[in-house]
């Protein structure tokens, strides 16, 4: 199956709905085990902490082969203890409705600043929720060093 491609930016509405682009929807729905036909895709979003300004969103798979690999590491260490607070922690699984939408709760909404655009970035195995003005003004800085 091929990755998340491509950048897409679209309007959140007041209750903070938000359109998956159809492309994403596709990779979402290839990657859940648990998807068929009729069934909403589920995914993984890790928002972290305070210093990311943005949101990674995880294919079921993607976030079950994250899972594996932490599960390897020494029970206790605190590079587990960290990626454990990460992705177990700092994340939320939602799905997206037959409207092609999520609802992206209030508190990450704050956490990224987005109010009315969200801007889509595609990683290939994962995607990127950003706030359009901070991926600009971020992206920009790191072409620019």
């Amino acid at each position: 199956m091929h990755g998340f491609v491509s950048h897409y930016t679209n309007k959140l509405d007041a209750k903070g709905r938000v359109s998956i682009p159809a492309q994403f929807r596709r990779v979402l729905e290839a990657c859940d085990p648990g998807w068929s036909d009729g069934k909403a895709p589920e995914f993984v979003i890790v928002y972290g902490d305070d210093s990311r300004s943005f949101l990674e969103c995880y294919t079921m798979e993607a976030i079950e082969e994250v899972d594996r690999k932490i599960s390897k590491m020494p029970r206790g260490s605190q590079k587990r203890r960290a990626l454990e607070t990460l992705f177990s922690g700092q994340s939320l699984t939602t799905s997206v409705d037959e409207t092609g939408r999520i609802v992206l709760p209030q508190k990450l909404r704050r956490k990224i600043d987005i109010s009315d655009e969200a801007y889509f970035i595609a990683a290939v195995d994962t995607f990127q929720i950003w706030k359009p003005e901070t991926y600009e003004r971020e992206m920009g800085a790191k072409l620019a060093a």
